[in-house]
Order: C-alpha cells, then structure tokens, then sequence
C-alpha cells in the first residue's frame, strides 16, 4: 500500500475528507505506536564511527533511539579484527569505577550520559574507560525509519498495510469524536492486526524452523 492509496483508504472506510496535514499526523501517529510495540527488522540501522582518543564521551547517530548493541573493533579492516561487545551500566556507575578521565584503555562499559554540547537535541555515550587509541566503534541500534507520508512507501505499507491502515484509521476515529461503538470496532480491528504483526516481528522473526520448530497457535 502506498501513501495515497493509504490516504484513500482512510478517508473511504471513515466517509470522511480530512485536510492533508491531518491525515498524515494520524499516519505518522499510527506509526510511531507501531514501532514500540513490535521489533521488527525495518527498524534496526547499523553505524560504524570512531572513539576520540582521552575523550570517554562519544556522540550517538542523530536518529538514534535505543541501543541493541555497541562495540569495539581492534584493527579495523585488518585479517585480525576484534570485537569487543561493551556492557552497559549506569553513569554513576562508570564514573566511580573510572573516576579519572586520565584511566585510559580499551572501553569496557558504556552508558546513556545525556544531550551533546554542540546539538542539545541530540545524544551522547560516556565510555568507560577512556579510550586510550582511536578505536571504530559499532552501533546497532532502533530508530524510526522514513515516515510513508514523505517516503512514498515503506516496508510496512509494502508488507503489513492491515496494521497501518487500521492504526491510523483510530486515530481518524478519535480525531472525529466517533459514537462509541465505532470506537470499539475500530479498536478491535487495530488490535488483530497488531496481534498478526506481533506474531511475525516478535515470534517468526526471532528464530528458524531448524532450530525452534514451525509456530505452534493452539487450534480452536
């Protein structure tokens, strides 16, 4: 489903012609709902950048939103790359254990410090300890893919359009003051569908049939 055919559909189950910057702010809605409440892989994003040398602070990607993992490589790019996958603890934590920023070494721990100073909207990792070489550093880490309304199309328009359609179609509803039986309904909807894509995202797509078995539902 596309973002017009998306629109269409909106506007022909609710009967009703919404102002374009109304109907995209219940698409946008709709999705934002949808992608913290299943992890899907659409919504996993990969960053390669570089420790400062002395500096434990280490600026996140500005679309981050919450991190899957982070690590550090030892020769980067060389036969012999090695991976360090960071723990994360708390700043108060790495700042007792690593009290100097002058205890430098390979970084063990990590932690959410806050705002950068140069992008106040933007956040930042605290290492600890101190990186004592330039190391690359991997992020893996969950952030809000392109919204259809600007991208056209997008994996979930393409692959669960069931869920978008009737997420957004709730928030139409609630927009319109709906009778509260149709509020119900379109809930109920809304509902099977994001149990249909919780069952992919969050079952499915975590393991293999080799290793897990097929799915079982219980049969009624």
């Amino acid at each position: 489903m596309t973002y017009a055919e998306l629109v269409t559909a909106i506007q022909d189950y609710s009967e009703n012609t919404f102002p374009t910057v109304d109907v995209n702010r219940f698409i946008q809605q709709a999705e934002q709902k949808i992608y913290n409440s299943v992890q899907l892989p659409p919504l996993r994003r990969n960053s390669v950048g570089t420790c400062t040398v002395n500096n434990r602070y280490l600026s996140a990607p500005n679309d981050y939103l919450s991190t899957f993992s982070l690590a550090v490589i030892e020769n980067y790019n060389l036969s012999n790359e090695n991976y360090t996958y960071l723990l994360n603890k708390d700043v108060n934590f790495i700042r007792q254990a690593y009290p100097n920023p002058s205890d430098t070494g390979l970084p063990v721990y990590y932690g959410l410090f806050g705002t950068q100073t140069s992008y106040p909207t933007e956040l930042s990792f605290i290492l600890g300890p101190t990186p004592d070489v330039a190391y690359k550093v991997e992020l893996h880490y969950f952030y809000y893919p392109e919204s259809i309304v600007t991208a056209s199309t997008t994996w979930l328009g393409d692959n669960f359009d069931t869920a978008l359609l009737n997420m957004s179609l709730m928030e139409a509803i609630t927009y319109m003051k709906g009778e509260q039986d149709l509020i119900v309904l379109y809930k109920s909807r809304a509902d099977e569908a994001m149990t249909l894509l919780k069952q992919l995202g969050d079952a499915k797509e975590k393991g293999d049939a080799y290793r897990d078995g097929l799915p079982k539902y219980p049969v009624t």
